[in-house]
């Protein structure tokens, strides 16, 4: 089955209404002041339906009144077709004007046109009118479409009416399945014994009936207990359907038009966007900052106008600039939107969404990355906007709510940059190259510098070097492994050229500290007092005693005590020696074994069950070190 979405369109009053419930057999007004007034208020929805071709059109009937343009917009947002009323009786007005506008903003590129209440006009005067529609049309994406006298009243051509319909929405390619699942709501109301229903034009995706949602941009998070389409209760619904959700545990007074039910954990409402701007021929000029009404999906807001590269647009131009918006929208770039004057309400321009994560822009910065945006390949865009994130790293599931396009398409064209080195991955997130570039060279840099500071230091404290590269811990610690130059050992990192060394002047220290260790035995200085009695900086003779443990001519008891290797070595024979006759040594005995003080005796053991060379058991330590 395919599903296709028609939508009115026309001035007040013309029988857009009436035509549908000719078309359809529902009447769309479904309000009680819409019956009393006979005029269309509210949207409205029927459906037309051709079993044989195994397709079903969705009208969306749109009000016509000039104050009324909020809810036209609300509805067209989803629409592959219009239908163009023009009554045969009074011919193109105002509305018909700035409905055929806000089509071609959104650019819906197939329609055609019905000229109404035909039957009250006579054939010279429908010639006149349909030439008229001809000239009006000229030029927009009506041009040449059929149009088509017809009578609700009496029937007249509502049968070919029918059979064109069919003709163009058979050509409708389909709305994508494969995306994520977005359904902006256009009504909201309760069924008694069911609960809150919402209903909206699916964009993209499908969705199944018990999988959750999310409704931005409140952040409510939900399930669906039921699904229906076109009338009829369906397990699941796809892209390009009108849909009815019934939600788990929401209540109708949390939700409005304007919100968006979609796939959870992929988008996120935005405040402001990037967009390509166009005003329409004949519009007023609008200045940098000026306020502006916006129109997106069913949602309305106040946005502000920021221009770039200029300070002010004039009718029939177009150029890129920022949106800021009085309240959070869920949009993804490809959308379209429509801007209409603050007052006198009119519609004056629309555009296409290039960013909706745009963050701020330099007076200088080039706008390389919205030519991109705007004309570029999946891939290209793709590649541009984890480039533009820098070392923020980008996930899959972020990429996916940020622009239009399928998942797997999506999947595929980061796989083949991450095949061409364009990306790298890291665990569901991507990092540019040039990024990963930047970062090993400024890593390097880094490096170099504390080696040329601290030759004596084996390395760079790993949170050292993260805080000066400003990297978050997680990107931080994917790219580090994947810089062949680095070598990472426990918790610093060095550059795999360079060697910790002592100077010539050092050795003759190092030489010193050695001899001073072995003589003080199994009573060493604390490293205080070796510094003092060496006249050395004791920051600097803790860096040669790292080394010199490292290397192996002494051993680090704890962060004061510092024994020569020769005497640590001692230190293992005697413990041998006095376990080969007695299984427990009191720590008073290992005192008077080394023949030092419980001062030391504490610090040693301590040194000695850490690692595991004894293993205290009460008051007793028992040897584990076999050879």
């Amino acid at each position: 089955m395919r599903y296709v979405v028609l939508g009115t369109a026309g001035h007040i009053d013309h029988g857009k209404s009436t035509l549908v419930k000719a078309l359809t057999g529902t009447d769309p007004d479904r309000l009680k002041e819409e019956k009393e007034r006979g005029i269309t208020i509210d949207l409205g929805f029927a459906n037309l339906d051709y079993p044989e071709a195994g397709l079903t059109v969705g009208i969306v009937d749109v009000p016509g009144h000039e104050r009324l343009i909020r809810n036209m917009l609300a509805g067209a947002g989803g629409i592959d077709i219009v239908l163009l009323v023009v009554a045969a009786d009074e011919g193109v007005m105002p509305q018909s004007r700035e409905h055929l506008q806000i089509c071609q903003l959104l650019k819906i590129s197939r329609g055609l046109v019905a000229l109404t209440k035909a039957d009250l006009v006579e054939e010279d005067w429908l010639e006149l009118v349909t030439e008229e529609v001809k000239d009006f049309i000229r030029g927009s994406f009506l041009e040449g479409s059929a149009i088509i006298p017809v009578s609700a009243k009496s029937g007249k051509n509502i049968g070919l009416l029918k059979e064109k319909i069919w003709e163009i929405a058979a050509e409708v390619q389909a709305k994508p399945s494969g995306g994520l699942f977005r359904l902006p709501v256009d009504r909201v109301f309760t069924l008694k014994g069911f609960g809150t229903v919402v209903t909206g034009t699916a964009l993209s995706g499908m969705v199944r009936a018990e999988e959750p949602v999310e409704i931005l941009p409140k952040g409510i998070e939900t399930r669906i207990r039921g699904l229906q389409s076109h009338g009829k209760a369906v397990r699941e619904a796809f892209a390009g359907q009108r849909v009815a959700l019934n939600l788990q545990g929401v209540e109708k007074d949390e939700l409005e038009r304007g919100d968006v039910v979609v796939s959870p954990g992929r988008f996120l409402p935005v405040p402001a966007m990037d967009v390509k701007l166009e005003l329409l021929a004949g519009a007023p000029v609008v200045k940098t900052g000026a306020s502006v009404h916006f129109h997106l999906g069913t949602s309305e807001k106040v946005a502000r106008v920021i221009l770039y590269g200029r300070q002010e647009l004039k009718g029939g131009e177009s150029c890129y600039a920022q949106l800021r918006l009085s309240g959070p929208v869920v949009a993804q770039g490809g959308d379209r939107f429509v801007i209409r004057r603050l007052s006198p309400l009119e519609t004056i321009g629309g555009g296409s969404v290039l960013d909706v994560s745009p963050g701020r822009r330099r007076k200088a910065a080039t706008l390389e990355d919205l030519e991109v945006y705007e004309g570029g390949t999946l891939e290209a865009k793709l590649a541009m906007k984890i480039m533009k994130s820098a070392l923020k790293a980008v996930g899959k599931m972020e990429l996916e709510g940020w622009i239009k396009a399928g998942t797997a398409e999506i999947e595929k064209a980061l796989s083949g940059m991450e095949k061409e080195k364009t990306v790298v991955r890291l665990d569901g997130n991507y990092v540019h190259s040039k990024a990963f570039a930047a970062f090993r060279d400024a890593a390097g840099d880094l490096l170099r510098r504390f080696h040329a500071k601290n030759p004596l230091k084996p390395g760079m404290p790993l949170e050292e070097l993260r805080a000066g590269l400003k990297v978050d811990q997680k990107v931080f610690a994917g790219l580090l492994p994947l810089v062949p130059e680095l070598l990472q050992e426990k918790d610093s990192i060095r550059l795999k050229s360079f060697q910790a060394a002592l100077s010539g002047k050092e050795e003759e220290i190092r030489q010193k500290i050695v001899r001073e260790l072995e003589r003080a035995r199994f009573q060493p200085p604390e490293k205080a007092d070796l510094a003092k009695g060496l006249s050395m900086d004791e920051k600097r003779l803790t860096d040669m005693l790292r080394l010199m443990d490292k290397e192996g001519s002494v051993v680090r008891i704890n962060e004061s005590l510092y024994l020569a290797a020769s005497v640590y070595g001692e230190m293992l024979k005697l413990l041998k020696g006095f376990f080969s006759s007695k299984p427990g040594m009191a720590v008073s005995e290992f005192r008077d074994t080394l023949g030092t003080t419980r001062k030391y005796a504490l610090p040693f053991l301590e040194y000695l069950d850490s690692h595991k060379v004894t293993m205290r058991v009460g008051d007793l330590r028992k040897l584990l070190l076999k050879d």
